[in-house]
């Protein structure tokens, strides 16, 4: 009755409002009738930004779930001029056509060196002529053997003469442990061993603050919210030097700092006749005489991305190893029977370790880690761009300016990837009739990434969670304190939230 009444004007605004607020609430009644409440609904203007808002706080699962609805493949839209054309999927045949078939169509891209900045130019930002070189020069210091004996032989001693004193004086004290926290004090002291030749030392009984892991934690969270948000909200607050992006850039200082004095000191020891150690540093092996600035940034890109790679996957991958022998007893009792089969080690203080030689021969250690690795990928999602136009094995057609985003977490719990049983932790289904491991494809198993840029430390990692997963589990059981909460952290890096805090008793070793 009163629509006579109202201006031409006042309709010209009224009319599309109440048209719009119409096709809001046709468009969620019935998407809401006929799909899961899982899948985002796509709205005009915003996108499903409402959906990944809503969802954010359970990000993984939310993906999982909307994977598994839409059948391994889903298009996230986001809103208008935001930037977020994403493919979504967790599909086997998807991830070998790109990371491997057709490679050079799906690079990292521009927008992926554009959220990976404080990266630089390193190997795991760098592409097609940039990235080959870098590669096979990695390539030939990790798999020169010389160097990884000097792994092995840092690793047990890091196990022996930190972790296990470590966690020794814990029990004794009765104190609640952090255990995520000791693993990515362990691995951070053997990477910045192995990669500038300095051990900082920080897992010890004091547990000193170290502002360069802080730091990469710090890095690493604003990473994750850069996935998450719109382009142009993100570089607004970096302009703005607020929120997350302020968090980024202080870390962005405190890394550089950290890594330009060590520039400079492995410089002036190198020019002065003396190496790092019993085995050179991968920095010394990278360092030019010539002082150039060109020279330098090229260290600080390299340094960094070793340390990212070296230091938090192998940390969050054993700490989720542990937290899922709590739930797992009967898994921790085969681990401990089969280390029993092998050679051990006593050391002054009464404590059983390893050698890495004997601890590579064991199937069931080695099933036991893959299947963590497997349920919780250190690496969660991997992003990559489109070159050219092109129909995926599933049928998508991807466009330049499209984004791919694999969801290596929501895979593993994929019943037509993995089988009914999916979601169970259970090692055996990496080991044949015949007790031999059996092999998965990478593009299946992706927690060391698949085709051409495999991960190249993947044998380094295995041995040091080895290492430090064997000396652990059988010189010490273990309660997670009751109600803690385990769920993953914002990050591009899959750790724990609220750490894995526990407490720990000595065993009584039958030596």
């Amino acid at each position: 009755m009163a629509w006579p009444y109202l201006s031409p004007l006042e309709l010209l605004f009224y009319v599309p409002c109440i048209l719009l607020c119409l096709y809001y609430y046709h468009h969620y009644f019935f998407s809401s009738k006929t799909k899961s409440r899982s899948v985002p609904v796509y709205w005009p203007v915003v996108g499903m930004m409402p959906s990944l808002i809503y969802n954010l706080h359970d990000f993984h699962t939310w993906i999982t779930d909307t994977l598994q609805v839409t059948g391994l493949n889903f298009l996230f839209r986001g809103s208008w001029y935001s930037g977020m054309n994403i493919l979504l999927t967790c599909d086997p045949s998807n991830i070998q056509h790109v990371f491997t078939s057709n490679f050079k169509n799906f690079p990292k891209g521009d927008e992926f060196l554009e959220i990976f900045d404080i990266l630089g130019n390193s190997i795991f930002n760098a592409d097609d002529d940039m990235w080959r070189p870098q590669r096979v020069k990695a390539q030939q210091l990790i798999s020169h053997p010389p160097f990884r004996a000097y792994v092995a032989q840092l690793t047990r001693e890091k196990v022996e003469k930190a972790v296990l004193p470590f966690l020794a004086h814990g029990a004794n004290q009765g104190h609640i442990i952090d255990l995520q926290d000791v693993f990515l004090r362990l691995t951070f002291d053997t990477t910045t061993k192995l990669v500038f030749g300095v051990d900082p030392k920080c897992l010890s009984i004091e547990l000193p603050t170290v502002p360069f892991a802080r730091a990469m934690d710090n890095a690493m969270s604003t990473l994750f919210y850069r996935h998450v948000v719109p382009i142009p909200v993100w570089k607004i607050l970096r302009i703005l030097n607020i929120g997350t992006e302020k968090k980024l850039a202080n870390a962005w200082r405190d890394m550089d700092h950290f890594v330009e004095e060590t520039i400079h000191k492995r410089r002036a020891e190198k020019k002065e006749g003396k190496e790092a150690g019993d085995f050179p540093d991968l920095l010394s092996s990278y360092i030019d005489d010539e002082d150039a600035d060109e020279v330098n940034k090229f260290l600080r890109d390299t340094t960094i991305g070793l340390m990212l790679a070296g230091r938090d996957t192998t940390g969050s991958g054993l700490a989720w190893f542990f937290w899922l022998l709590s739930q797992n007893r009967h898994v921790e009792q085969k681990v401990i029977d089969e280390l029993n089969s092998i050679p051990r080690n006593v050391t002054h203080d009464g404590m059983v370790i390893f050698n890495p030689e004997d601890l590579a021969k064991l199937v069931y250690l080695h099933a036991t880690l893959n299947e963590a690795l497997r349920l919780f990928p250190p690496v969660p999602f991997e992003h990559k761009g489109v070159i050219k136009v092109d129909t995926l094995p599933s049928g998508f057609v991807v466009t330049p300016g499209m984004k791919i985003l694999v969801s290596t977490y929501s895979m593993a719990r994929m019943e037509g990837v993995w089988g009914k049983d999916c979601s169970e932790f259970k090692p055996e289904r990496w080991i044949l009739d015949n007790g031999k491991l059996k092999y998965e494809p990478s593009y299946k198993f992706m927690s060391f990434n698949t085709g051409p840029r495999s991960c190249l430390g993947k044998d380094i990692a295995l041995t040091q969670m080895k290492a430090a997963a064997a000396a652990v589990v059988y010189n010490f059981s273990f309660e997670v304190v009751k109600g803690h909460i385990i769920k993953p952290k914002h990050s591009i890096i899959l750790q724990m939230k609220n750490g894995l805090m526990v407490k720990m008793k000595k065993r009584n070793i039958m030596l």
